[in-house]
């Protein structure tokens, strides 16, 4: 027997109650859950319920009755349809309390494990232009939202360079401006595709996996220097070299001018090599006294001002007196590894991606630091008795694991070990509650700090120290 299909309905008059993961906000009405985007909590609102589920029904906002006393005007052309800075229309105070809200929520539901009072959440002081970091796509097709208006264009006014449409591989909007990183790259990203767009050359067609523009990377750092990579789908030397001699040309701020050829059918560039084509092949960023190197496929935390602040409250966690023995478990290029070295007796650094070791070794070397030692593996079969008698057991253990968190194999190695402290810095406050879920019978939960490193987003990073129980 087939079910009955629920039809849409709507509804007047609701107020917004919270926001949460994935940026989104929730209502309730007749004790059924509400799940709905672009709110802010406090608003009054009239919602078209437009799925209905078992336990919740998603709804979008039809009209707004009267606003939150924490919405503000957004500030992007393209709020709505690009899927970042999600929270715009919340004000910068608010965003900080539903993040902070975040890691007390994931702690108490998740982990259910004694805490002390969380700390207040380190805002941005930039809350916009604070990224080092994007990359756009280029389109033969770019979305438009009037098919009449689309039905009129021609090729050449098609072509666009910008973001995915989210939830859609194959749909990519033109951006004007974007608000995250410094305006520069907006003059350079607009330039490059007008250029494009006068000599007429193939935009990527995102459905055939076909064309000869296929994307473009922004890297930039501290002192007003830019990484430019170009992503070919196919190599045609003459085009390619005419684009990039306009961008060398018009752009002196671009310090690391590289291309790629991609003919595969996925976007990485990873397995690729990157050609450098002028200047130099990296960048160079300082964080405090030390500085690192970043090449075109090195991880690097995007929002550089606030792994600052970041880094120093880790440190401070450690509470290294210069005697200690410390993992630093996922490494990537070395960047805590090398920032706690000064106050460690030794760092072993543990990363599965060999470029990324590759890198943090080349970071050590730069800043003359002589007491760090990386070593590249999966890091549930790299924490060995054998690697652990060789390398000493560690006092300190700093581990800063990807959005999935530890590998349960890890935790318990980490239990095995015993170091002293453990300082977890996490993008997810829900996998690392679970984690700390598993380790609270022998660690207690000592501090807990939210950071803020992307404004305008639900995301959250959390630092928590962990102290090894003492025995009675």
């Amino acid at each position: 027997m087939s079910r009955k299909k629920l039809e849409p309905y709507d509804l007047q008059d609701v107020t917004v109650l919270n926001a949460g993961s994935e940026g989104k906000c929730f209502a309730r009405h007749e004790e059924k859950v509400l799940i709905l985007d672009y709110a802010v909590p406090g608003d009054v609102v009239d919602l078209h319920i437009y799925s209905r589920r078992k336990k919740f029904n998603l709804a979008a906002i039809k009209r707004i009755v009267q606003p939150s006393s924490d919405r503000v005007d957004t500030f992007c052309e393209h709020f709505g349809t690009c899927g970042g800075c999600k929270w715009q229309q919340m004000s910068y105070a608010a965003q900080l309390r539903y993040k902070q809200q975040q890691v007390q929520d994931a702690f108490e539901r998740i982990g259910k494990f004694p805490f002390p009072t969380i700390k207040n959440i380190i805002g941005a002081d930039e809350t916009k232009y604070y990224r080092n970091k994007l990359e756009y796509n280029f389109t033969n097709e770019k979305w438009i939202d009037n098919p009449a208006e689309k039905a009129a264009m021609t090729a050449t006014e098609l072509a666009g360079l910008g973001y995915h449409v989210p939830g859609r591989y194959d749909k990519v909007f033109d951006v004007n401006t974007c608000y995250l990183q410094d305006d520069l790259q907006n003059k350079i990203r607009n330039a490059i595709r007008d250029f494009a767009k006068e000599k007429e050359f193939v935009f990527f067609d995102l459905y055939k996996q076909e064309g000869f523009l296929r994307s473009v990377f922004f890297r930039s750092n501290l002192n007003g220097e830019w990484m430019v990579i170009i992503v070919f789908g196919r190599d045609e030397e003459e085009k390619r070299n005419e684009l990039l001699d306009f961008i060398k040309n018009n752009f002196p701020q671009i310090t690391s001018l590289n291309y790629v050829i991609n003919p595969k059918l996925n976007d990485t560039i990873f397995d690729l090599e990157v050609k450098c084509y002028f200047g130099n092949d990296h960048l160079i960023e300082n964080l405090y006294e030390l500085k690192f190197k970043i090449g075109p496929k090195s991880f690097f935390q995007t929002n550089t001002k606030q792994t600052l602040k970041l880094y120093a409250k880790t440190l401070e966690f450690a509470g290294l007196s210069g005697n200690e023995t410390v993992y630093d478990l996922y490494t990537g290029v070395g960047t805590i590894a090398n920032f706690v070295a000064k106050k460690s007796k030794e760092v072993i650094g543990i990363e599965n991606v060999e470029e990324a070791i590759r890198d943090a070794k080349i970071n050590s070397q730069i800043n003359g630091i002589q007491n760090t030692k990386f070593f590249a593996g999966d890091m549930k079969n790299m924490l060995t008795d054998d690697f652990i008698s060789e390398h000493g057991k560690p006092d300190v253990v700093i581990t800063d694991p990807p959005r999935a968190g530890m590998h349960e194999d890890v935790v318990l190695k980490l239990l095995e070990m015993k170091p002293s402290r453990i300082v977890y810095v996490s993008c997810n406050p829900g996998t690392q509650a679970r984690d700390i879920a598993l380790m609270q019978k022998v660690y207690d939960v000592k501090e807990v700090q939210p950071v803020d490193m992307f404004p305008h987003t639900h995301h959250v990073e959390n630092i928590t120290l962990l102290e090894l129980k003492t025995v009675a």
